[in-house]
């Protein structure tokens, strides 16, 4: 009885893994995920809704909070997406603009900044349901602190 379910189970795990998300315009994501950078080891959280506006191709606003041992510390990026392989693993580079804001004080008092620049990255979409995925990329971003880091999370089509 034991492998009659495990068999079902691998089999209905399969069949959701046979057809994969489309990168067709006028699909989109929801996405959240966990953020980590390898410079200065601060972890964030954040979401975004990735929106293709032609076949292929998605802008994917998001918006993190960064927790730094001292101080308070904010992202918002807008990245061009460009998938190049399709299917239940799709890879995607990635290229945009980026604003972080710091205040070095958790009291509010310290200095501020305000930097803005540029993010260039790899990463994929890995599907694993029919109503989920998981979101990962590897990103370099020029704004002050210059982090090079990687977010992980998971994403549902909307």
């Amino acid at each position: 009885m034991k492998k009659a379910l495990l068999i079902f189970s691998a089999s209905i795990m399969l069949s959701f893994m046979a057809s994969a998300q489309t990168q067709e315009q006028g699909n989109a994501r929801l996405h959240g995920f966990g953020a980590y950078g390898l410079r200065y080891q601060n972890f964030g959280v954040g979401a975004g809704i990735e929106y293709f506006f032609v076949d292929k191709f998605a802008l994917m606003p998001s918006f993190t909070f960064v927790f730094p041992q001292v101080g308070k510390e904010s992202n918002f990026s807008a990245d061009l997406r460009y998938y190049v392989s399709e299917g239940p693993s799709q890879l995607y580079f990635m290229a945009g603009y980026s604003q972080t804001w710091q205040n070095t004080q958790p009291d509010g008092a310290g200095t501020r900044r305000n930097s803005k620049g540029a993010n260039v990255g790899v990463g994929a979409y890995i599907r694993l349901t029919d109503f989920i995925g998981l979101s990962t990329e590897f990103r370099f971003q020029s704004p002050y602190p210059r982090e090079v880091g990687f977010r992980v999370g998971l994403a549902i089509p909307l």
